[in-house]
């Protein structure tokens, strides 16, 4: 953790960013075996409450100032703050004229628990602030102190639209706070991307930053920090091409979707390549996957989304590829084209992993629903979809630059985040980015309602459970929001519910322009919207008149995310800033997330629970269905600690190659 009175002083350089040191075997065991002991001695805790007192205390002075003396007392702190330091003093100062200001130009003012927020931030942590907490104004306090300070500020979140609403909400206070404020925004012109960049505090999306970052590194064919570059400035423009100015402090929204969700991804630059197949060699290998048989001549793993063939398999695709010309004889080729087709085949599927859009494939974020119409997968597993659908064949392109999440994050000299669950995720954050979670109290007391879990054999009998539920809390003027994982679930819910004569608005990756427009009304009296994760993050359900004396909106999870986390944002919707709300999983023996214990003994046991109708069998059922998510928690945790072993081990082979990132 960095100490915020000497965190200026310890970036400097051409386009800083951080070396990061591997632990060795006795330094992580001692970070595990004493973390806890060390935080407890930093009394954090303490630190911040005491910030708190110090803010009132310094904000009464600053509420009798007129606009003119609040603006000379900005400039004379942003004066200190650059040549002496951000001590404590200094910060409670920064952030008790934030405070005021916002106050005046936006009518809120910070709350206590968003003070000892933004100082989490400040100090390098995650602050797990409940939904309806005030993230995006918290996230003002470290953002204006740091950039007043001279450190250049990302705000980093996970769309464009949240990146630029946020902005556009917040600008008052970093306008009257003397800082300039940029905001990066997909398809932007090179000249504007860079001029935002060059200012004080910039709000963008995970994506852009590291793809810009990326090209940064394309653009100096070395890594930033070698002698020779900076020398580079006196005989060429290279410099003035550049987006970034390095990586200073990073203040990460909805951390665990971007730090965790979204680190199984590799982000990967290509360029056109010149060894492209023939389509006709996609559908040679999409015949030879059909041919062959699971658990005989491949091995699914549906969770690493993987498939691994067979000796069997192999020796069966050398028989297929023998009469069928010289390019199938080269072994490890025809291995990789057919696993990349089977992949195609058996692990993503349409309106699930991604849908056809005016004739094109376009992903799905599985953590969000939102569409990524910009990415395509690698190694021709795009094409190999493509083919499968019956779309145009797209070139397959040549890798340029890639990195993880991983690997990018932590090069910031001060990473924080914030997020409203991360708790299940402690561990990995501080082990993989040595990132501390501090959750921070809610403003009013939550009383949001847990209804429990219910569990059905099959899926019909689920379904039907949800319609019954929703009809008789619409027959009550209850608003209700059905969350589901994937485009398809949430059509079939959909059409259950029009059969049944209920009229609801629908929310997915289909509808992702009209987001805004739906969340608006999902809590207004009477309401009901199914909605992939796109309604689970980033924006507040407002509730409609008289909707409190209903009992708030009553949120209804369809089906089990292989992560706690992604449970508990669903159900996050309801019971904001102290209002009431309901929630309630309905489970199927039939979701996804159970289709690898289907022949298992412990299922057939829980299958037996549940037909006994006893309280028993219910919460057999519900202490084997939180088994299976922690299970898939860990499988997908070693997925990212295999991913970054490997990116890291490539960068190692590229730069001893001269190859740069």
């Amino acid at each position: 953790m960095f100490d915020a009175a000497s965190l200026h002083k310890r970036i400097s350089g051409f386009y800083p960013e951080k070396k990061w040191v591997p632990e060795n075997r006795l330094e992580t065991l001692l970070r595990r075996c004493l973390g806890s002991l060390a935080d407890r001695l930093k009394n954090q805790e303490g630190k911040s409450r005491s910030l708190v007192e110090n803010v009132n205390r310094i904000g009464q002075s600053y509420g009798a100032l007129d606009d003119t003396a609040l603006g000379r007392e900005i400039r004379g702190l942003k004066k200190k703050l650059r040549l002496k330091g951000a001590t404590f003093a200094r910060v409670c100062q920064s952030f008790a004229l934030v405070r005021e200001i916002a106050g005046r130009h936006l009518n809120i003012r910070h709350y206590d628990v968003q003070l000892m927020g933004g100082w989490a931030l400040f100090n390098g942590m995650v602050a797990e602030m409940e939904t309806g907490e005030g993230k995006t104004l918290t996230a003002t306090l470290p953002a204006c102190t740091a950039a007043m300070s001279g450190l250049p500020t990302h705000v980093i979140t996970v769309n464009d639209y949240l990146a630029g609403r946020d902005a556009s909400l917040m600008r008052p206070v970093y306008e009257a706070m003397d800082l300039s404020l940029g905001v990066i925004q997909h398809g932007m012109p090179p000249e504007e991307r860079k001029e935002a960049y060059r200012c004080d505090v910039v709000y963008c999306t995970n994506k852009e930053l590291v793809f810009d970052y990326l090209k940064d590194h394309l653009q100096q064919r070395q890594r930033p920090g070698q002698a020779a570059y900076p020398l580079q400035r006196l005989y060429d423009e290279t410099v003035e091409n550049l987006n970034l100015r390095g990586l200073y402090f990073g203040i990460v929204d909805e951390a665990d979707s971007v730090l965790i969700d979204e680190a199984r991804t590799p982000l990967v630059i290509s360029g056109t390549g010149d060894s492209n197949f023939e389509e006709e060699v996609y559908r040679q290998a999409i015949d030879f996957a059909e041919q062959m048989v699971e658990d005989k001549d491949f091995n699914l793993d549906l969770t690493a989304k993987k498939v691994q063939l067979t000796d069997p398999g192999n020796e069966r695709l050398e028989g297929l590829a023998e009469y069928s010309g010289g390019f199938w004889q080269a072994r490890r080729r025809r291995e990789q084209l057919v696993r990349q087709a089977l992949t195609a085949i058996h692990i993503f599927h349409l309106d699930n992993d991604y849908i056809i859009n005016d004739g094109k494939v376009s992903i799905v974020d599985e953590y969000t629903g939102r569409l990524m119409s910009d990415r395509s997968w690698e190694q021709g597993l795009h094409q190999m979809i493509e083919c499968k659908e019956g779309c145009e064949i797209t070139v397959q392109k040549d890798t340029l630059a890639r990195m993880t999440y991983q690997r990018f994050f932590r090069r910031y000299h001060l990473l924080a985040g914030m997020t409203g669950t991360a708790r299940e995720v402690t561990r990995e954050l501080r082990s993989v980015y040595r990132l501390r979670v501090v959750r921070i109290p809610t403003h009013r007391p939550l009383i949001r309602k847990k209804e429990g879990a219910g569990f059905f054999i099959s899926q019909k009998e689920k379904m039907d459970a949800i319609v019954q539920r929703t009809a008789s809390l619409h027959g009550a003027d209850q608003p209700v929001l059905i969350g589901s994982l994937t485009v398809e679930n949430s059509e079939t819910l959909s059409a259950l519910l029009d059969e049944h004569g209920l009229k609801h608005r629908i929310l997915n990756a289909r509808q992702d322009r009209e987001e805004a427009e739906i969340i608006s009304q999902a809590g207004q009296k009477g309401q009901i919207t199914v909605a992939t994760n796109m309604a689970g993050r980033g924006t507040d359900i407002q509730l409609g008149d008289d909707v409190e004396e209903l009992g708030g909106l009553y949120v209804i999870g369809s089906e089990p995310h292989g992560a706690r986390r992604i449970d508990r944002q669903l159900f996050g919707r309801c019971g904001r800033q102290g209002d009431p709300g309901s929630f309630e999983g309905f489970w199927s023996f039939e979701d996804e997330m159970f289709e690898p214990y289907l022949d298992s003994l412990s299922m057939g046991v829980v299958k037996f629970l549940l037909r006994t109708g006893t309280s028993i069998g219910l919460v057999g059922c519900r202490m084997f269905g939180s088994h299976v998510q922690r299970r898939l928690e860990k499988k997908h945790f070693v997925i990212r600690r295999e991913l970054l072993k490997h990116d890291e081990s490539m960068a190692k082979a590229l730069a001893f190659s001269g190859g740069g990132e």
